[in-house]
Protein backbone atom coordinates (compact mmCIF):
# COMPACT_ATOMS: atom_id res chain seq x y z
CA UNK A 1 0.00 0.00 0.00
CA UNK A 2 1.42 3.37 -1.03
CA UNK A 3 1.75 6.20 1.53
CA UNK A 4 -1.59 8.00 1.91
CA UNK A 5 -3.54 5.27 0.14
CA UNK A 6 -6.75 4.15 1.82
CA UNK A 7 -6.84 0.54 2.98
CA UNK A 8 -8.66 -1.72 0.56
CA UNK A 9 -11.95 -3.24 1.65
CA UNK A 10 -13.61 -6.40 0.53
CA UNK A 11 -17.16 -6.15 -0.76
CA UNK A 12 -18.57 -7.36 2.56
CA UNK A 13 -16.20 -5.64 4.98
CA UNK A 14 -17.28 -2.60 6.92
CA UNK A 15 -14.60 -0.04 7.84
CA UNK A 16 -16.37 0.61 11.13
CA UNK A 17 -18.37 -2.17 12.70
CA UNK A 18 -21.60 -1.17 14.41
CA UNK A 19 -21.65 -1.98 18.12
CA UNK A 20 -24.59 -3.85 19.57
CA UNK A 21 -26.73 -0.75 19.78
CA UNK A 22 -30.41 -1.47 20.25
CA UNK A 23 -31.67 2.08 20.63
CA UNK A 24 -35.02 2.45 18.91
CA UNK A 25 -37.19 5.53 19.37
CA UNK A 26 -40.30 3.83 20.70
CA UNK A 27 -41.58 0.88 22.60
CA UNK A 28 -38.96 -0.98 24.58
CA UNK A 29 -39.19 1.07 27.74
CA UNK A 30 -37.08 -1.41 29.72
CA UNK A 31 -35.26 -4.69 29.27
CA UNK A 32 -37.59 -7.21 30.91
CA UNK A 33 -36.52 -10.13 33.05
CA UNK A 34 -37.63 -13.58 31.93
CA UNK A 35 -40.56 -13.43 34.35
CA UNK A 36 -41.57 -9.96 33.18
CA UNK A 37 -41.32 -11.06 29.55
CA UNK A 38 -43.60 -14.03 30.26
CA UNK A 39 -46.10 -11.76 32.02
CA UNK A 40 -45.93 -9.33 29.10
CA UNK A 41 -46.76 -12.06 26.60
CA UNK A 42 -49.64 -13.26 28.77
CA UNK A 43 -51.00 -9.71 28.79
CA UNK A 44 -50.67 -9.23 25.03
CA UNK A 45 -52.17 -12.66 24.35
CA UNK A 46 -55.27 -11.38 26.13
CA UNK A 47 -55.52 -8.35 23.84
CA UNK A 48 -57.09 -8.14 20.35
CA UNK A 49 -53.80 -8.76 18.53
CA UNK A 50 -52.90 -11.27 15.80
CA UNK A 51 -51.33 -14.38 17.26
CA UNK A 52 -47.58 -14.77 16.81
CA UNK A 53 -47.75 -18.12 15.04
CA UNK A 54 -49.83 -16.59 12.26
CA UNK A 55 -47.52 -13.74 11.36
CA UNK A 56 -44.26 -15.64 11.81
CA UNK A 57 -45.10 -17.42 8.57
CA UNK A 58 -44.27 -14.19 6.80
CA UNK A 59 -46.33 -12.13 4.34
CA UNK A 60 -49.66 -13.83 3.76
CA UNK A 61 -51.31 -13.20 0.45
CA UNK A 62 -54.72 -14.56 1.41
CA UNK A 63 -55.20 -13.25 4.96
CA UNK A 64 -58.43 -11.42 5.64
CA UNK A 65 -58.24 -7.92 7.07
CA UNK A 66 -60.38 -6.34 9.73
CA UNK A 67 -60.91 -5.77 13.44
CA UNK A 68 -60.39 -8.62 15.89
CA UNK A 69 -62.81 -7.46 18.58
CA UNK A 70 -66.57 -7.80 18.05
CA UNK A 71 -68.18 -4.46 17.10
CA UNK A 72 -68.69 -2.13 20.06
CA UNK A 73 -70.13 1.28 20.72
CA UNK A 74 -69.03 4.00 23.11
CA UNK A 75 -71.86 2.90 25.40
CA UNK A 76 -70.07 -0.43 25.86
CA UNK A 77 -66.91 1.24 27.15
CA UNK A 78 -66.09 1.50 30.83
CA UNK A 79 -66.63 5.13 31.84
CA UNK A 80 -64.34 5.23 34.89
CA UNK A 81 -60.54 4.83 35.02
CA UNK A 82 -59.01 1.50 35.93
CA UNK A 83 -57.87 0.98 39.49
CA UNK A 84 -54.26 1.72 40.37
CA UNK A 85 -52.23 0.20 43.23
CA UNK A 86 -52.67 2.07 46.57
CA UNK A 87 -50.60 5.24 46.75
CA UNK A 88 -50.91 6.18 43.06
CA UNK A 89 -53.40 8.24 41.07
CA UNK A 90 -54.16 9.08 37.44
CA UNK A 91 -53.17 12.39 35.86
CA UNK A 92 -53.97 14.07 32.55
CA UNK A 93 -50.52 15.42 31.72
CA UNK A 94 -50.43 18.94 30.28
CA UNK A 95 -47.22 18.83 28.24
CA UNK A 96 -47.51 22.58 27.63
CA UNK A 97 -47.26 23.25 31.38
CA UNK A 98 -43.65 23.82 32.40
CA UNK A 99 -43.86 21.85 35.65
CA UNK A 100 -45.37 18.76 34.09
CA UNK A 101 -43.24 18.98 30.96
CA UNK A 102 -40.21 18.87 33.24
CA UNK A 103 -41.67 15.87 35.09
CA UNK A 104 -42.15 14.02 31.79
CA UNK A 105 -38.64 14.92 30.70
CA UNK A 106 -37.13 13.68 33.97
CA UNK A 107 -39.07 10.41 33.94
CA UNK A 108 -38.04 9.61 30.36
CA UNK A 109 -34.46 10.83 30.73
CA UNK A 110 -33.88 8.57 33.74
CA UNK A 111 -36.06 5.55 32.92
CA UNK A 112 -36.75 5.22 29.19
CA UNK A 113 -35.02 3.27 26.40
CA UNK A 114 -31.44 2.13 26.94
CA UNK A 115 -29.18 -0.05 24.82
CA UNK A 116 -28.44 -3.60 25.98
CA UNK A 117 -25.19 -2.58 27.68
CA UNK A 118 -26.67 0.44 29.51
CA UNK A 119 -24.26 2.81 27.78
CA UNK A 120 -26.82 5.11 26.13
CA UNK A 121 -30.30 6.34 27.01
CA UNK A 122 -32.64 8.46 24.93
CA UNK A 123 -32.78 12.11 25.99
CA UNK A 124 -36.06 13.44 24.59
CA UNK A 125 -36.04 17.21 24.99
CA UNK A 126 -39.15 19.17 26.02
CA UNK A 127 -39.57 21.03 22.68
CA UNK A 128 -39.38 17.66 20.91
CA UNK A 129 -42.01 16.14 23.20
CA UNK A 130 -44.35 19.07 22.59
CA UNK A 131 -43.81 18.72 18.84
CA UNK A 132 -44.50 14.99 18.91
CA UNK A 133 -47.57 15.13 21.16
CA UNK A 134 -49.55 18.22 20.16
CA UNK A 135 -50.64 18.04 16.52
CA UNK A 136 -53.91 19.73 15.62
CA UNK A 137 -56.79 17.88 17.24
CA UNK A 138 -54.78 16.11 19.95
CA UNK A 139 -56.54 15.12 23.18
CA UNK A 140 -54.84 16.04 26.45
CA UNK A 141 -56.54 13.16 28.25
CA UNK A 142 -54.64 10.77 25.93
CA UNK A 143 -51.40 11.94 27.62
CA UNK A 144 -51.84 9.62 30.57
CA UNK A 145 -49.72 9.88 33.70
CA UNK A 146 -49.47 8.06 36.98
CA UNK A 147 -48.24 10.09 39.91
CA UNK A 148 -47.58 9.46 43.58
CA UNK A 149 -50.83 10.30 45.35
CA UNK A 150 -50.92 13.92 46.46
CA UNK A 151 -47.53 14.74 44.96
CA UNK A 152 -46.28 16.20 41.70
CA UNK A 153 -44.10 13.16 41.10
CA UNK A 154 -44.65 11.39 37.78
CA UNK A 155 -43.83 7.66 37.88
CA UNK A 156 -45.66 6.32 34.83
CA UNK A 157 -46.53 7.68 31.40
CA UNK A 158 -48.11 6.67 28.10
CA UNK A 159 -49.39 8.82 25.23
CA UNK A 160 -51.66 8.66 22.24
CA UNK A 161 -52.39 11.04 19.40
CA UNK A 162 -55.15 10.63 16.77
CA UNK A 163 -53.92 9.96 13.26
CA UNK A 164 -55.41 8.97 9.92
CA UNK A 165 -53.67 5.77 8.81
CA UNK A 166 -54.05 3.75 5.63
CA UNK A 167 -53.52 -0.02 5.78
CA UNK A 168 -53.69 -1.83 2.44
CA UNK A 169 -55.97 0.89 1.13
CA UNK A 170 -58.30 0.96 4.17
CA UNK A 171 -58.42 4.43 5.74
CA UNK A 172 -59.24 4.81 9.41
CA UNK A 173 -58.64 7.13 12.33
CA UNK A 174 -56.33 5.39 14.75
CA UNK A 175 -54.40 6.18 17.89
CA UNK A 176 -50.62 6.36 17.66
CA UNK A 177 -49.26 5.06 20.97
CA UNK A 178 -45.87 6.20 22.25
CA UNK A 179 -43.67 6.91 25.30
CA UNK A 180 -44.75 4.01 27.51
CA UNK A 181 -42.49 4.41 30.54
CA UNK A 182 -42.54 3.24 34.15
CA UNK A 183 -40.10 4.34 36.85
CA UNK A 184 -37.40 1.71 37.34
CA UNK A 185 -38.22 1.22 41.01
CA UNK A 186 -41.88 0.37 40.28
CA UNK A 187 -41.64 -2.25 37.57
CA UNK A 188 -42.83 -5.04 39.83
CA UNK A 189 -46.09 -3.13 40.38
CA UNK A 190 -47.46 -4.15 36.95
CA UNK A 191 -48.21 -0.53 36.08
CA UNK A 192 -47.47 -0.92 32.37
CA UNK A 193 -50.49 -3.14 31.57
CA UNK A 194 -52.76 -0.81 33.54
CA UNK A 195 -51.40 2.19 31.61
CA UNK A 196 -52.08 0.39 28.33
CA UNK A 197 -55.61 -0.58 29.37
CA UNK A 198 -56.36 2.95 30.56
CA UNK A 199 -55.17 4.72 27.43
CA UNK A 200 -57.13 2.13 25.39
CA UNK A 201 -60.26 2.97 27.39
CA UNK A 202 -59.78 6.69 26.79
CA UNK A 203 -59.31 6.11 23.07
CA UNK A 204 -62.41 3.89 22.88
CA UNK A 205 -64.48 6.53 24.68
CA UNK A 206 -63.86 8.72 21.62
CA UNK A 207 -65.14 5.96 19.31
CA UNK A 208 -61.69 4.99 18.03
CA UNK A 209 -60.93 1.26 18.13
CA UNK A 210 -57.56 0.72 16.46
CA UNK A 211 -54.03 1.78 17.34
CA UNK A 212 -50.53 1.58 15.92
CA UNK A 213 -47.32 1.38 17.91
CA UNK A 214 -43.75 0.15 17.64
CA UNK A 215 -41.39 -1.65 19.97
CA UNK A 216 -37.85 -2.94 20.01
CA UNK A 217 -39.05 -6.28 21.37
CA UNK A 218 -41.12 -9.01 19.73
CA UNK A 219 -44.62 -9.20 21.17
CA UNK A 220 -47.74 -10.89 19.77
CA UNK A 221 -47.63 -9.95 16.95
CA UNK A 222 -45.79 -7.59 14.58
CA UNK A 223 -47.19 -6.75 11.18
CA UNK A 224 -43.75 -5.64 9.96
CA UNK A 225 -40.16 -5.49 11.11
CA UNK A 226 -37.61 -2.85 10.19
CA UNK A 227 -33.96 -2.44 11.14
CA UNK A 228 -31.89 0.62 11.96
CA UNK A 229 -28.80 1.52 9.98
CA UNK A 230 -26.20 4.03 11.15
CA UNK A 231 -23.99 6.41 9.19
CA UNK A 232 -21.07 7.95 11.08
CA UNK A 233 -20.72 11.72 10.85
CA UNK A 234 -18.26 12.11 13.73
CA UNK A 235 -16.60 8.67 13.61
CA UNK A 236 -13.80 9.30 16.10
CA UNK A 237 -16.25 10.39 18.80
CA UNK A 238 -18.48 7.39 18.09
CA UNK A 239 -15.55 5.06 18.65
CA UNK A 240 -14.47 6.86 21.83
CA UNK A 241 -17.91 6.60 23.44
CA UNK A 242 -18.32 2.96 22.46
CA UNK A 243 -21.13 3.43 19.94
CA UNK A 244 -18.98 1.93 17.18
CA UNK A 245 -15.86 -0.20 16.88
CA UNK A 246 -13.09 0.81 14.54
CA UNK A 247 -11.46 -1.56 12.10
CA UNK A 248 -7.98 -2.05 13.54
CA UNK A 249 -6.38 -1.06 10.21
CA UNK A 250 -7.79 2.47 10.44
CA UNK A 251 -6.25 5.20 12.58
CA UNK A 252 -8.25 8.34 13.46
CA UNK A 253 -6.99 10.28 10.45
CA UNK A 254 -8.01 7.61 7.98
CA UNK A 255 -11.30 7.03 9.77
CA UNK A 256 -12.15 10.72 9.53
CA UNK A 257 -11.17 10.79 5.87
CA UNK A 258 -13.27 7.72 5.13
CA UNK A 259 -16.44 9.41 6.40
CA UNK A 260 -15.65 12.92 5.20
CA UNK A 261 -18.49 14.82 3.54
CA UNK A 262 -18.73 18.05 1.54
CA UNK A 263 -19.53 21.12 3.60
CA UNK A 264 -22.54 22.22 1.53
CA UNK A 265 -25.42 20.38 -0.20
CA UNK A 266 -24.65 19.15 -3.72
CA UNK A 267 -28.16 19.34 -5.19
CA UNK A 268 -28.84 22.78 -6.68
CA UNK A 269 -31.85 24.55 -5.22
CA UNK A 270 -31.87 22.96 -1.75
CA UNK A 271 -33.32 25.29 0.88
CA UNK A 272 -35.10 25.08 4.21
CA UNK A 273 -38.83 24.48 4.07
CA UNK A 274 -41.06 27.48 4.81
CA UNK A 275 -44.76 27.84 5.56
CA UNK A 276 -45.51 28.73 1.94
CA UNK A 277 -44.24 25.27 0.96
CA UNK A 278 -46.87 23.43 3.04
CA UNK A 279 -49.37 22.81 0.18
CA UNK A 280 -46.80 21.43 -2.25
CA UNK A 281 -45.06 19.35 0.43
CA UNK A 282 -48.47 17.96 1.39
CA UNK A 283 -49.10 17.02 -2.23
CA UNK A 284 -45.66 15.44 -2.71
CA UNK A 285 -45.95 13.43 0.49
CA UNK A 286 -49.48 12.24 -0.25
CA UNK A 287 -48.60 11.10 -3.76
CA UNK A 288 -45.46 9.29 -2.61
CA UNK A 289 -47.00 7.51 0.37
CA UNK A 290 -50.21 6.32 -1.28
CA UNK A 291 -48.41 3.40 -2.96
CA UNK A 292 -47.25 1.92 0.36
CA UNK A 293 -49.11 -0.69 2.41
CA UNK A 294 -48.97 1.17 5.75
CA UNK A 295 -48.78 4.95 5.81
CA UNK A 296 -50.23 8.07 7.43
CA UNK A 297 -52.62 10.36 5.61
CA UNK A 298 -51.45 13.83 6.54
CA UNK A 299 -53.64 16.92 6.49
CA UNK A 300 -52.07 20.24 5.54
CA UNK A 301 -52.29 21.29 9.18
CA UNK A 302 -50.34 18.18 10.19
CA UNK A 303 -47.73 18.84 7.50
CA UNK A 304 -47.27 22.34 8.91
CA UNK A 305 -47.03 21.01 12.46
CA UNK A 306 -44.68 18.09 11.84
CA UNK A 307 -42.42 19.50 9.12
CA UNK A 308 -41.93 23.24 9.55
CA UNK A 309 -38.35 23.46 10.85
CA UNK A 310 -37.55 23.85 14.55
CA UNK A 311 -33.93 23.92 15.71
CA UNK A 312 -32.96 20.78 17.61
CA UNK A 313 -36.31 19.19 16.77
CA UNK A 314 -37.15 18.84 13.07
CA UNK A 315 -35.13 19.77 9.98
CA UNK A 316 -37.01 19.94 6.67
CA UNK A 317 -35.81 20.94 3.22
CA UNK A 318 -37.21 21.31 -0.26
CA UNK A 319 -35.52 21.28 -3.65
CA UNK A 320 -36.49 24.15 -5.94
CA UNK A 321 -36.02 23.87 -9.69
CA UNK A 322 -33.78 26.83 -10.68
CA UNK A 323 -35.74 27.45 -13.89
CA UNK A 324 -39.38 26.78 -13.03
CA UNK A 325 -38.98 27.80 -9.34
CA UNK A 326 -41.21 24.86 -8.45
CA UNK A 327 -40.59 22.58 -5.47
CA UNK A 328 -39.71 19.15 -6.83
CA UNK A 329 -38.37 17.13 -3.89
CA UNK A 330 -38.62 17.09 -0.12
CA UNK A 331 -36.68 15.56 2.77
CA UNK A 332 -36.61 15.76 6.56
CA UNK A 333 -34.83 14.42 9.62
CA UNK A 334 -35.32 14.91 13.35
CA UNK A 335 -33.05 15.31 16.35
CA UNK A 336 -33.07 12.70 19.10
CA UNK A 337 -29.98 12.87 21.35
CA UNK A 338 -28.96 10.19 23.83
CA UNK A 339 -27.20 10.56 27.14
CA UNK A 340 -23.82 8.84 27.15
CA UNK A 341 -23.81 7.06 30.49
CA UNK A 342 -20.16 6.01 30.67
CA UNK A 343 -18.19 8.95 29.29
CA UNK A 344 -17.03 12.03 31.17
CA UNK A 345 -15.67 13.58 27.97
CA UNK A 346 -18.86 13.30 25.91
CA UNK A 347 -22.14 13.52 27.89
CA UNK A 348 -24.34 13.51 24.76
CA UNK A 349 -24.60 11.56 21.52
CA UNK A 350 -26.18 13.89 18.95
CA UNK A 351 -28.19 11.70 16.62
CA UNK A 352 -30.24 12.63 13.57
CA UNK A 353 -32.98 10.28 12.35
CA UNK A 354 -34.31 10.16 8.81
CA UNK A 355 -37.97 11.17 8.78
CA UNK A 356 -40.01 11.46 5.57
CA UNK A 357 -38.18 11.73 2.25
CA UNK A 358 -39.79 12.25 -1.16
CA UNK A 359 -37.46 11.83 -4.16
CA UNK A 360 -38.87 13.09 -7.43
CA UNK A 361 -36.55 15.00 -9.74
CA UNK A 362 -33.41 13.73 -8.00
CA UNK A 363 -32.50 10.15 -7.05
CA UNK A 364 -32.87 9.05 -3.45
CA UNK A 365 -29.11 8.52 -3.05
CA UNK A 366 -28.39 12.16 -3.92
CA UNK A 367 -31.04 13.35 -1.47
CA UNK A 368 -29.72 11.12 1.31
CA UNK A 369 -26.20 12.41 0.72
CA UNK A 370 -27.40 15.97 1.12
CA UNK A 371 -29.21 14.95 4.32
CA UNK A 372 -25.93 13.61 5.66
CA UNK A 373 -24.14 16.82 4.68
CA UNK A 374 -26.76 18.99 6.36
CA UNK A 375 -26.88 16.81 9.48
CA UNK A 376 -23.11 17.06 9.78
CA UNK A 377 -23.35 20.83 9.30
CA UNK A 378 -25.86 21.00 12.16
CA UNK A 379 -23.46 19.20 14.50
CA UNK A 380 -24.87 15.68 14.56
CA UNK A 381 -22.55 12.77 15.33
CA UNK A 382 -24.48 10.00 13.62
CA UNK A 383 -27.32 9.70 11.12
CA UNK A 384 -29.79 6.86 11.66
CA UNK A 385 -32.36 5.51 9.23
CA UNK A 386 -34.77 2.61 9.07
CA UNK A 387 -34.73 0.29 6.07
CA UNK A 388 -38.36 1.11 5.24
CA UNK A 389 -39.71 2.62 2.03
CA UNK A 390 -36.79 2.84 -0.44
CA UNK A 391 -34.15 3.72 2.15
CA UNK A 392 -32.23 0.43 2.03
CA UNK A 393 -31.26 1.00 -1.61
CA UNK A 394 -28.84 3.80 -0.65
CA UNK A 395 -27.19 2.45 2.51
CA UNK A 396 -24.27 0.60 0.95
CA UNK A 397 -23.01 3.40 -1.29
CA UNK A 398 -23.29 5.98 1.49
CA UNK A 399 -21.36 3.90 4.06
CA UNK A 400 -24.23 3.11 6.40
CA UNK A 401 -23.57 0.24 8.78
CA UNK A 402 -26.25 -2.20 9.87
CA UNK A 403 -27.21 -1.90 13.51
CA UNK A 404 -28.69 -4.45 15.87
CA UNK A 405 -31.77 -2.37 16.64
CA UNK A 406 -34.91 -3.87 15.12
CA UNK A 407 -38.21 -2.03 15.25
CA UNK A 408 -41.41 -4.07 15.23
CA UNK A 409 -44.66 -2.52 13.98
CA UNK A 410 -47.91 -3.49 15.70
CA UNK A 411 -51.58 -2.89 14.95
CA UNK A 412 -54.05 -3.07 17.84
CA UNK A 413 -57.43 -4.65 17.10
CA UNK A 414 -56.66 -5.10 13.41
CA UNK A 415 -55.48 -8.11 11.47
CA UNK A 416 -54.04 -8.10 7.98
CA UNK A 417 -51.30 -9.81 6.04
CA UNK A 418 -47.78 -9.07 7.20
CA UNK A 419 -45.71 -6.74 5.03
CA UNK A 420 -42.06 -6.37 4.14
CA UNK A 421 -40.19 -3.30 5.30
CA UNK A 422 -40.13 -1.52 1.95
CA UNK A 423 -43.94 -1.40 2.07
CA UNK A 424 -43.91 0.46 5.41
CA UNK A 425 -44.39 4.22 5.09
CA UNK A 426 -45.12 5.14 8.71
CA UNK A 427 -42.47 6.61 11.02
CA UNK A 428 -43.14 7.00 14.72
CA UNK A 429 -40.77 9.16 16.75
Amino acid sequence: MEPGEEPKQSEHESPEESKRIALVPTGSYFRPTAQQAEQSHKFWDSQPMPKLATLLRGPQEDSSAGPLDPPKTVADVRQTPYNLPPGFEWLDVDIMDETWAQEVYTLLAQNYVEDDDSMFRFDYQIPFLRWALTPEGYFRDWHVGVRVAGKNKLVGFITGIPFSVVIYGVRMTMCEINFLCVHKTLRTKRLAPVLIKEVTRRVNVRNIWQAVYTAGVVLPSPVAQCRYWHRSLNPVKLVEIGFSRRNERLNNTRLTKLYKLPTEPLIPGVREMTRKDVPVVHQLLSSYLEHLSLHPEFTQAEVAHFFLPQDNVIYSYVVVDPESKEVTDFFSFYSLPSSVLMSAKYPTLNAAYAFYVVPNRFPLAAIFKDMLILAKKHGFDVFNALDLMENATVFSDLRFGQGDGNLQYYLYNWTCKAMTQEKVGLILV
